[in-house]
């Protein structure tokens, strides 16, 4: 039998074990056999018996915690086996934390090693006190824009909404100790980049991997990054490929608005702010990855995640202020909304990657709803079909009618940089061609590429 995320086979003791024994403790705890081959197969050991007193020995001087540790036997040839439970509390070996990840042992320091250890003790990064941040650095705008989307929802009752400014932070669980949390100020400051590093979103064009085009950053609270990505998004990262049913104007993005906003959302509250990584958005033509530095629940793998589940949000105290804002839901429906959504759209389904200290989510546009990819192939195809040659100048006027079938003459000239006669020579060479045609009038139509 292989290897598990809880189980190792280990052919003799070393020392060095005793991290990975730590690393079980603090995760979801697990089993080591000594004496047994990378398969699972006995092998045997010659010193069962001094290692039966060594190990429980070496763990209790080592992490000061007690484990099980049981001599087997299978054909003849004797075994160990050692039972690591789960602790509640953190564990560390000679004053280094280990945790298991997957079939990884990770060392943990910084601010991994304070969430790991936040977390343990029940509580979470976004609720600790900031004595830094007081009530003059809560913006009132922000306060009032709260105010209004929590009064439309109807998740909270008038009288609070009413309440001061410090009142309602009382009311919104986010004060701690005395002094506001690290929410009140991801939420409630014009500039949370002041108090934490990389409180921000990242997004970049790509034409490949290695060629990045453009960037942008969206930085400011929380509550207001969402609705400035979805713009920077729409209108400066990705084309919507436009189509006609009669004369009423579709468009359709890569990634259908709904999933991508509700993978924003999930990104924006299950972040760890602590490690200072800002929320990575890499846009293709046809593909989009949000990359955003988290991890996964205890004991969850990604078929956890694509199945329902329960809302175990990494920042309980951010995703409160946004459900009760009514931008979330509390069910722990977001995967399962993003998945609807792109199915509604006739989009492929997201594939979710998850790394020891980032997780992953990749959208990819559905079979010709990429702009640039859908122009090679009308060019190839009218080139092949007409005897005349499309002309480059011709083949930029087609691109931009792909982008926009209903720009107009005047749009079209600044755009090529020409002036309107120019355009109108070139569009009746691509009608003689028998490439384009005007659907509708003059005013109210649109070119087809046929």
């Amino acid at each position: 039998m292989p290897e598990k995320q809880n189980i190792e086979w280990k052919s003799k003791w070393k020392d060095n074990y005793l991290e990975w024994i730590c690393g079980f403790a603090n995760a979801q705890g697990g089993k080591i056999y000594i004496g047994c081959d990378d398969e699972g197969h006995v092998i045997g050991l010659n010193n069962t018996r001094r290692l039966l007193e060594d190990i429980p020995n070496k763990i209790h001087n080592a992490m000061s915690i007690v484990v099980d540790v049981n001599l087997l036997s299978e054909d003849g040839k004797e075994y160990i086996e050692i039972v690591v439970p789960p602790y509640p509390v953190a564990i560390s070996c000679k004053g280094v934390y280990y945790y298991r990840s997957g079939s990884t042992m990770q060392t943990l320091s910084g601010p991994e090693l304070e969430s790991f250890i936040l977390r343990k003790r029940g509580a979470s990064w976004d609720n600790m006190p900031l004595p830094d941040f007081t009530l003059t650095d809560i913006d009132d705008d922000l306060v009032r824009r709260f105010k209004t989307l929590a009064s439309k929802k109807g998740r909270i009752d008038d009288s609070v909404l009413s309440e001061s400014k410090a009142d309602l932070m009382e009311k919104l669980r986010l004060t701690n100790a005395g002094h506001y949390t690290n929410a009140a100020m991801l939420l409630f400051s014009r500039n949370p980049d002041k108090w934490q590093l990389g409180a921000y979103t990242k997004i970049g064009f790509f034409e490949t991997d290695a060629d990045l085009r453009y960037q942008d950053e969206i930085h400011g609270s929380v509550l207001e990054q969402i609705d400035r990505i979805m713009e920077i998004l729409h209108f400066k990262f990705m084309k919507a490929k436009i189509s006609y049913e009669g004369i009423q104007r579709i468009e359709r993005y890569i990634v259908p608005d709904e999933a991508l906003r509700e993978a924003l959302l999930n990104a924006i509250c299950h972040k760890q702010y602590e490690s200072g990584i800002p929320i990575q958005i890499s846009v293709y033509d046809d593909r989009l990855y949000i990359a955003n530095c988290g991890r996964l629940p205890e004991n969850w793998t990604v078929d956890s995640l694509m199945s329902k589940h329960a809302s175990k949000p990494y920042n309980p105290s951010i995703a409160n202020v946004f459900y009760l804002a009514g931008l979330i839901e509390n069910w722990g429906r977001g995967v399962e909304k993003i998945c609807q959504a792109c199915r509604e759209d006739g989009s492929p389904l997201p594939e979710y990657t998850v790394h020891p200290g980032d997780i992953m989510i990749q959208f990819t546009a559905a079979e010709g709803r990429a702009v640039r990819p859908s122009l090679d192939k009308v060019t190839e195809r009218v080139t092949e079909r007409v005897t005349e040659r499309v002309t480059d100048a011709e083949k930029a006027l087609l691109e931009l009618l792909l982008e926009d079938p209903a720009f107009t003459y005047a749009a079209l000239a600044e755009k090529l940089g020409i002036s309107r006669k120019s355009v109108s020579t070139k569009i009746k060479s691509l009608k003689e061609k028998g490439i384009i045609r005007r659907i509708g009038s003059d005013t109210r139509g649109y070119w087809e590429i046929i």
